[in-house]
């Protein structure tokens, strides 16, 4: 492969990763077998496009409107931008790990559409918990922790579907990356990653960092230890729990 088709093929791998994760327009790309496997290492990237553009925002607003009500645009912004995917797998996955049992129980109410008390529970808990925390990030600090949470928050990805197999045998989500990321693509994306942080907060990126990898590592272990794998909905969940880990280091007061 020459360098002009690893160029257009790097192309099209980005594009791959912001079709999957958000809203935002996109050219026409081939989709292949493995072209999402191959673009998660671009999705700390997405993280960091989607982090960029929730800063923005707040900088046009904030002269115009107070804390509480800026923070709740911003919620809605990260919504609507994601198209509610990762709040979809949150709440299966609430679902899912609440009612289940079993493995078969837990896989069967996780690829039921329908919403339930635990995910209902744990959509409403994200929400209000981002809410505030958005509403209570310390205002000289503001860019640099919600930039470094949308890319740690996707960054989270890498290693579980790196590590972790697929929960189901036939095709879903979970299935056309979990264990299908190479590891130049972990590699890749947690330098990438790291660097942002460590860029954006300098000697405070330590505790998101270690935040981020702990959320992964407890998620992870959950999900081997009760269904053998990952789905999704799993990705979905841990992505939450990571944005939420990140702002709440923004909001400890030492």
């Amino acid at each position: 492969m020459n360098a002009t088709q690893q160029i257009r093929r790097l192309g099209n791998e980005i594009v791959v990763a912001f079709q999957f994760l958000t809203r935002i327009p996109m050219p026409w790309v081939a989709f292949e077998a493995d072209s999402l496997s191959r673009a998660t290492k671009f999705f700390p990237l997405v993280g960091l496009v989607v982090g960029s553009g929730a800063v923005l925002l707040r900088r046009l607003l904030t002269f115009h409107m107070n804390r509480p009500l800026v923070a709740a645009i911003l919620l809605l912004y990260l919504v609507l931008i994601t198209g509610c995917l990762h709040e979809d797998g949150l709440a299966d996955t609430a679902d899912g790990f609440g009612g289940g049992r079993t493995k078969d129980q837990i896989l069967a109410i996780l690829k039921d559409s329908r919403i339930g008390s635990y995910g209902a529970t744990a959509l409403v808990l994200s929400l209000l918990v981002r809410y505030l925390l958005l509403a209570s990030l310390p205002l000289e600090h503001f860019a640099a922790y919600v930039i470094s949470s949308h890319v740690l928050c996707r960054w989270s990805s890498l290693p579980l579907s790196y590590f972790l197999t697929p929960a189901r045998e036939e095709d879903g989500q979970g299935a056309r990356i979990a264990k299908l990321t190479s590891l130049a693509s972990v590699t890749f994306g947690s330098v990438f990653s790291f660097a942002v942080v460590a860029f954006a907060l300098r000697w405070s990126a330590l505790a998101p960092v270690l935040a981020a990898i702990l959320a992964v590592l407890l998620s992870g272990w959950l999900y081997a230890r009760k269904i053998g794998g990952m789905t999704g909905d799993c990705f979905g969940a841990t992505n939450q729990l990571t944005e939420i880990a990140v702002y709440f280091c923004g909001v400890w007061i030492v």
